[in-house]
């Protein structure tokens, strides 16, 4: 189906046509503006001719009408879409000054505005609505209000008992009635994000083949090298902020999905606009598929992407480089690109090759250890002491292990004006060849050579535990069950409250559980994990643990990013995110043990911390919005997006 965009109508004019034409339009193509000019008390046609410059001949399609109040005085018209949509928060100019190649798809009226999710609003449309925009008939006569829609879908999706299922209805929703969705997720946060995120999304992106209905996003392969910019503009949206980029060798702690880890952009995005407010339209998901070395795959009749061993090197190279360049020509310098579930070997290169040129973010990495560090800064109240007090010991040392360690050395560096290697000294790291030690540093990664310290060497964990001593564990593996009895229990041999941190997603990787943590160490522990858990009882009393989820971290670092125009992301923008996400926890909060707010506040602290964010960036000299808003929070809350119904007219 081909209509135009809505952003191309904004200088236009059109002329009326007879009601009892057919649907479709016959475009006579002839120049680059397209005019509409439908005085505001008129009800648009259903089919108007229009004339539109392309390098294409005459088409038939339907169209969208955006229509200019001729009765205003006013210099500036109203801007509307979809048969009078009011563009009330200003999504539709988003796409100003960029042609549109070949087209955008747009709605008109009708039966096609009840299968567009981004106007739908199935049983809410007014009466009024339903005959300006012929959908009388097409629709059951009641009207309900959107927070009836929300009622109703969960008590629906409630009735799912597989999580999987739940997922699907969600996915299903988005792309029924976009502004739904985002409603039901927004004020039912904590029990839907298990459901469109960790843990349930693993799950879904290991059956994507079977379950995958529409594409959401795009995806670029091997096949495609040379025509990548092509395909960036094949997406219908030209004005992007944000990119969350998957080349699927590492999903969650799941391993090679290919090009089925689609799912982790996919639900990465929508926390992006449900958490942080950014508007759905401004984000795009994207998938590299470059092969995959999971012979299951492989060998699956449903599996979607290319079927052949995963490309590497030079190879591998070309083609990111490819999709960096073209990203950044397509969408400017200010687009920010998140690189999500690579393996180690490219995620830390991507990294840094890239982040002195493009706006880059590594989530795993670097979100991770932000939202990690936020927990440490908050449990400090509860055990006493500062960051250079505690000794720290890590098990995994890949993405996220090593990231988070380095953000816990530049914390206490900033702190104690110490140098950054010798802030390293305090942190440990196992692998899976034993304690990370300075005999080791020729066989090591590069990543891991600056915490190759001077021990000798300790092949088991437990023994490493007992060596080292550490006030604080930190598990980032991937290995499920490596926190036994036995390392708890030593754990709270030498602390009285030990700091334990089961990171490991999704929950049947983690290190271990809730009710191990504080079972094993009689209620002592500071716990938190990756994925949820349910309370604990424990000896008389309940335990309810914090979830160090990145989806505190992520959507409000994006909005700090875009809101001050930042074109770089720096470490101290990371800190700043930490500390923000720390101030926020309230001492009702440490009184019920933990060291994470609850994420029924989280759009209120991703403003601050978007807030904190962009003053840094401002600090920095990086931001070129400008000049700087007096109130960054209060400026952060005014420009997230809203799930509120637009009045049609």
């Amino acid at each position: 189906m081909m209509s135009l965009n809505t952003s191309s109508f904004t200088k236009s004019s059109i002329t009326g046509a007879s009601r009892t034409q057919p649907q479709s339009l016959k475009l006579s193509v002839r120049r680059q503006v397209v005019v509409a000019m439908v005085h505001s008390n008129s009800r648009p046609e259903r089919n108007v001719g229009v004339s539109v410059d392309s390098a294409t001949t005459d088409v038939s399609a339907p169209v969208a009408v955006e229509v200019e109040d001729l009765d205003n005085n006013n210099d500036k018209p109203t801007a509307v879409v979809g048969g009078g949509v009011e563009d009330v928060y200003g999504e539709d100019t988003a796409t100003e000054d960029h042609f549109i190649t070949p087209w955008s798809v747009s709605v008109a009226s009708g039966y096609s505005l009840l299968r567009d999710p981004h106007h739908n609003k199935g049983l809410a449309f007014t009466e009024k609505e339903r005959d300006a925009h012929y959908l009388r008939g097409l629709l059951p006569p009641v009207v309900v209000n959107h927070d009836l829609q929300v009622k109703k879908m969960m008590h629906n999706i409630r009735q799912y008992e597989v999580p999987l299922q739940r997922y699907q209805a969600m996915m299903d929703l988005q792309e029924k009635n976009e502004r739904l969705f985002y409603k039901l997720l927004i004020e039912n946060v904590e029990e839907l994000l298990p459901i469109v995120y960790t843990p349930t999304v693993g799950e879904a992106c290991q059956k994507y083949g079977t379950i995958f209905k529409n594409p959401q996003g795009l995806y670029i392969s091997l096949k495609d090298r040379g025509r990548v910019l092509e395909i960036l503009k094949n997406w219908p949206q030209k004005k992007i902020q944000v990119i969350v980029v998957t080349d699927g060798e590492r999903i969650l702690g799941l391993g090679d999905l290919g090009c089925q880890g689609m799912g982790i952009p996919v639900g990465k995005l929508s926390l992006y606009t449900a958490l942080g407010g950014i508007r759905p339209s401004a984000c795009l998901p994207i998938t590299i598929d470059v092969g995959t070395n999971n012979e299951k795959m492989l060998n699956d009749e449903f599996y979607i992407g290319l079927r052949q061993r995963r490309a590497s090197g030079k190879e591998y190279a070309a083609l990111m480089n490819e999709f960096m360049s073209a990203v950044k020509q397509n969408y400017g310098e200010k687009v920010l690109i998140q690189f999500e579930d690579f393996a180690n070997h490219n995620a830390f290169d991507l990294l840094e090759k890239y982040r002195t040129t493009h706006l880059v973010f590594n989530d795993d990495i670097q979100g991770t250890a932000s939202v990690v560090l936020a927990g440490l800064i908050s449990a400090l109240k509860l055990v006493g002491g500062s960051l250079a007090d505690h000794t720290f010991l890590f098990l995994g040392a890949g993405e996220a292990g090593t990231g988070i360690a380095e953000l816990i050395a530049l914390e206490i560096s900033k702190q104690t004006n110490a140098p950054l290697e010798e802030t390293r000294k305090k942190i440990w790291l196992v692998d899976s060849r034993g304690l990370i030690v300075s005999s080791r540093l020729d066989s090591l990664q590069h990543f891991k050579k600056p915490w190759a310290h001077d021990h000798e060497p300790v092949d088991d964990f437990l023994d490493a535990v007992k060596s080292i001593k550490p006030t604080v564990l930190i598990g980032s593996s991937g290995a499920g069950q490596t926190f036994t009895k036995e390392v708890v229990e030593a754990m709270s041999s030498f602390n009285e409250k030990p700091i334990i941190l089961a990171l490991s997603n999704p929950t049947s990787q983690s290190e271990c559980t809730a009710e191990q943590a504080y079972t094993w160490s009689k209620g002592r522990a500071i716990f938190a994990s990756g994925s949820p858990f349910a309370p604990v009882h424990y000896n008389g009393k309940n335990y309810v643990s914090g979830q160090s989820n990145n989806a505190y971290i992520f959507p409000g670092f994006g909005l700090g990013l875009i809101i001050s125009g930042a074109i770089r992301v720096h470490d101290d923008m990371l800190l700043a995110a930490s500390e923000a996400l720390a101030d926020q926890v309230t001492q009702e909060h440490f009184d019920n043990g933990l060291i994470y707010p609850p994420f029924t506040n989280i759009r209120k602290i991703s403003a601050h911390i978007a807030a904190r964010v962009a003053a840094k960036a401002y600090e920095l000299g990086l931001a070129t919005r400008l000049p700087q808003p007096e109130d960054l929070v209060a400026y952060a809350e005014s420009c997230m997006y809203s799930p509120k119904y637009r009045n049609y007219r």
